[in-house]
């Protein structure tokens, strides 16, 4: 069952990006309630491996909204 990346939370990625192994990944998933396969959990490993999160990015992920970029210019928050 492919994982609804909505309903990652921020502390699923953090602890998701420090697995070292699929096997690793696949045991934290399930104790999510998130059954894994070896090939899913090698394909989602591949895509933390290039994908480095700042605290906002983290934010906007986690369902949040980061407009700190906007110094006040922002004039619509969706």
């Amino acid at each position: 069952m492919p994982i609804n990346k909505n309903e990652l939370t921020k502390e699923m990625i953090e602890k998701a990006m420090q697995c070292k192994t699929a096997e690793e990944l696949m045991t934290l998933a399930k104790a999510e309630g998130v059954e894994l396969t070896k090939e899913e959990a090698e394909a989602y490993l591949a895509e933390l491996e290039d994908l480095e999160l700042d605290e906002g990015m983290l934010k906007n992920v986690a369902g949040g909204q980061d407009y700190s970029h906007c110094n006040g210019r922002c004039t619509s928050k969706l």
